[in-house]
């Protein structure tokens, strides 16, 4: 399959480039424009941009930079009536008058003038707000954050407006699970607690942006009901070889290290990049439960109070190392290989105390246990960029291959004692083997042709994707000193998915109207079998995702603007494994391979004020919603957790975006957002139709102290809400942090405390048929952390190019 996929790849690239280069020779004739920079004071011509825009409506057609003499080309422009315009902050900005452009074009030398202000400007550097709002995305500036210094990738999603994550590490956007995450436009390879797990051990010091879209276009995978969360990694953007170190250390109850190294070297047409993180930290978990069983009219027959603590520690190796090669001007062929090597350890200590149906104690039970989880995740991606003359027409194509692969290690040791703490029963003693290693091959290829006859931008793409799980489990009890293979805990569990996509998305914007349509198209493909006893399931559906957005530019002040969306959410490899996971002596999990995807409309109205104040109204439904079910089991006290499809969730929201600033020195950005979720159908033999109102309020401010020193307070406040079953209590947090810049900004100094109060804590009830169960949740997230940046290399400025890859959904689901 690999070498089809190989010989395939180079088939479609082969093929179109012909057909464009054949296209393009018959194309309007192309020229070049050539000039010289010179400074009226003699000054080195240094770090000036160099536009070159259409004289009609302004614009752009290509940026160029100018060489070390001043010297600059633009190559392969159409004939037409141009025009230049140039930006520096050491000179003042340059307009040319326009000029026609119908065969090679010397514009000459250039005069440019010394901006009065250019030593001031020298020495101030602008810096963005944590938080921007646009119509259709969040920007989190992360790497200008001073709270987010030191911190994961999980922690600055915490601190985002209208992300909350559960006690399962589930991440919900704006009060709604399902949220596609992605690193450098490429979904990342797990989900649910391995997902979060990776995000924790993600250091914040990689990380440049994070983009929160709530309805992508027809372009991404269909993937993602909730909406994408898009990490932008921090890339090297300068010619010569430059880079950033990185050191930092937190201390919370325990310690947490993160050494980090990343660098970018441009030379001429080559162009190679790398990053190392190292992680290691120590977390806990300390999670009380008090659980409630009930018969059919609704009495009380017992319950069981747990107090458990749970300590993990994670040494975390994150690398990756690529290159890109232009060959020629419009042609760039690139690789990267991406490499996580993860080993834990979890520490466990469970102490649950039963009572009968007069709450009279009954005795207890203390587990210990110690798991040692190892997950060893590579891929690499070849990528090729093609474009094809100056109007816009772009081919981009990629080919993916993942390998993840876990072994893990379970032991629990469990005592039983009767009210008077003496042992009643013969211990039980649990050794469990869990194997796994999934396999994911894609390719997709994307092409971009502006209309210029009708003014309308036109993408399209195909992609496909192949992959193979397969997860061996094996227990043992060891509880007479033996080996003894349990076989109602053991299993293999082995699933292959096969997913076509074509998709095809329209824009075009007139004076104040803009419009985009798109649609996309997936065919999925999926078996699975559960080789002990030869269980099997086959799935075959093709769907359609259309998506848009019209636009209207009422004046400079006011934009409003309307978007819809169909997206699905799929079940993870791991939700679909009907397997049985070992919680505890009385708790067990297991996947559903009946478990449907969740398909979700929605749609969002949107208005800007002066590009600053923005409201957005949504609404959204949600057809066999997956939900995570903790319900009795066949044993009585026993509780078996899965997931299960609900008939539907409707969802409805309005949120207001504001900044607040005062003089040079405050600038606040803010987020208030209210949302009402309604959960409909019938699940664990319970009607279920609950519902409520929340509100959830993000607030980022910066104090500017000097040139150099600023200060950095955020906060946020999450209300009572509904998942499902779980109703969930409210609470808040603030963060603070300081920043230094040091060594004429090469290096800075950051010192941050995060949840500087201890609030960051779950609360939450929930009540079913026969069960019922409340629990509190305390981790450790009050830390307070140092940490220490150096910048080396060069200052040119180059062009940026993409270091990513293709392979998409399912390696998100991979988990």
């Amino acid at each position: 399959m690999k070498k089809e996929c190989t010989w395939l790849f180079a088939l479609i690239i082969s093929v179109i480039t012909y057909i464009n280069k054949s296209y393009s020779q018959a194309k309007t004739p192309i020229f070049n424009i050539s000039g010289q920079l010179a400074s009226a004071e003699n000054a080195p011509v240094k770090e000036v941009v160099i536009q070159l825009l259409h004289a009609g409506d302004k614009k752009l057609v290509k940026i160029e930079y100018a060489d070390s003499l001043g010297k600059f080309n633009f190559e392969h422009i159409p004939t037409g009536t141009y025009l230049l315009l140039t930006q520096s902050m050491y000179f003042t900005p340059y307009q040319s008058a326009p000029f026609l452009h119908d065969k090679n074009t010397a514009l000459g030398t250039i005069a440019l003038q010394a901006g009065s202000t250019r030593l001031k400007e020298a020495t101030i550097v602008a810096s963005k707000p944590f938080v921007q709002q646009q119509y259709d995305k969040t920007i989190l500036n992360v790497s200008g954050s001073i709270s987010s210094a030191g911190s994961t990738a999980l922690e600055v999603l915490e601190k985002a407006p209208g992300i909350t994550i559960d006690q399962n590490d589930n991440i919900a956007m704006r009060g709604r699970q399902g949220v596609l995450v992605m690193i450098d436009g490429k979904q990342v390879p797990m989900s649910g607690q391995d997902l979060a797990n990776m995000l924790r051990n993600m250091s914040a010091n990689q990380i440049e942006t994070i983009d929160l879209i709530t309805n992508p276009s027809a372009k991404y995978d269909a993937a993602g009901n909730a909406g994408i969360i898009d990490i932008r990694l921090k890339k090297g953007k300068k010619s010569g070889t430059n880079g950033n170190v990185s050191l930092s250390y937190g201390q919370g109850m325990y310690p947490k290290l993160n050494p980090s190294f990343n660098f970018n070297s441009k030379h001429k047409n080559l162009n190679v990049f790398g990053s190392y993180n190292y992680s290691w930290r120590q977390e806990v978990n300390d999670l009380t439960i008090y659980r409630q069983f009930y018969d059919d009219k609704d009495k009380f027959t017992g319950g069981i109070n747990y107090n458990n603590f749970f300590k993990y520690q994670s040494n975390v190796h994150n690398a990756r190392l690529g290159a890109d090669y232009n060959i020629g001007k419009n042609i760039i062929v690139g690789f990267a290989a991406n490499g996580i090597f993860v080993a834990n350890k979890i520490g466990t200590n469970s102490v649950a105390h039963t009572m009968d149906a007069q709450q009279q104690p009954t005795g207890s039970f203390t587990t210990l246990g110690n798991n040692l989880p190892n997950r060893n995740n590579g891929s690499i991606n070849l990528n090729y960029k093609h474009t094809l003359d100056t109007s816009g027409r772009e081919i981009t194509a990629d080919l993916d291959y993942a390998r993840f692969s876990s072994d893990e290690t379970q032991r629990y040791n469990t005592h039983y004692l009767d009210v008077n703490d003496i042992e009643n029963r013969p211990a039980y003693s649990l050794f469990g083997d869990l194997n796994g290693n999934l396999s994911i091959r894609s390719f997709k290829v994307d092409y971009t042709q502006p209309l210029k006859n009708i003014d309308v931008k036109l993408d399209a793409g195909i992609k496909s994707s192949w992959v193979q799980s397969d997860n061996d489990v094996k227990f043992f009890d060891r509880s007479n000193g033996g080996n003894k293979l349990d076989s109602g805990k053991s299993n293999q569990f082995i699933y292959k998915e096969n997913i076509n996509a074509a998709y095809v998305n329209a824009s075009k914007k007139w004076k104040h109207l803009s419009l985009q349509l798109g649609l996309r198209v997936e065919n999925t493909n999926a078996n699975g079998k559960q080789v002990i006893n030869s269980e099997t399931f086959n799935r075959n559906y093709t769907q359609l995702f259309p998506s848009g957005y019209v636009g209207y530019e009422f004046n400079e002040k006011h934009d409003l603007g309307l978007s819809m969306s169909r997206r699905i959410e799929r079940p993870s490899y791991r939700q679909l494994n009907p397997f049985r996971v070992f919680l505890d002596p009385l708790t067990s999990a297991t996947g559903n391979p009946f478990l449907l995807p969740e398909i979700t409309n929605s749609f969002e109205l949107t208005h800007t004020f002066k590009e600053q104040y923005i409201t957005k109204i949504g609404y959204s439904r949600t057809k066999d919603n997956m939900l995570t079910i903790l319900a009795p089991d066949v044993q009585p006290g026993t509780v078996l957790q899965t997931d299960k499809n609900l008939a539907k969730y409707d969802y409805y929201n309005f949120s207001f975006g504001f900044p607040v600033t005062i003089g040079k020195w405050f600038s606040s950005t803010n987020t208030a957002l209210v949302y009402y979720g309604r959960y409909s159908g019938n699940l664990a033999n319970t009607n279920l139709d609950v519902s409520r109102v929340a509100f959830n309020f993000n607030s980022v401010n910066t104090i500017t102290v000097n040139s150099v020193t600023t200060l950095e307070i955020t906060g946020n406040y999450e209300s009572r809400t509904y998942y499902g079953f779980l109703d969930v209590g409210s609470f808040w947090f603030i963060n603070a942090g300081a920043q230094r810049q040091l060594w004429n900004r090469k290096a800075s100094l950051k010192i941050n405390v995060n949840d500087i109060f201890f609030t960051n804590q779950t609360n939450a009830v929930t009540r079913l048929t026969g069960y019922g169960e409340t629990f509190k949740q305390k981790r450790d997230t009050r830390v307070a952390t140092i940490t220490f940046n150096y910048k080396f290399g060069g200052t040119t400025s180059g062009n940026a190019r993409r270091k990513t890859g293709g392979a998409d959904e399912e390696k998100r689901r991979a988990g």
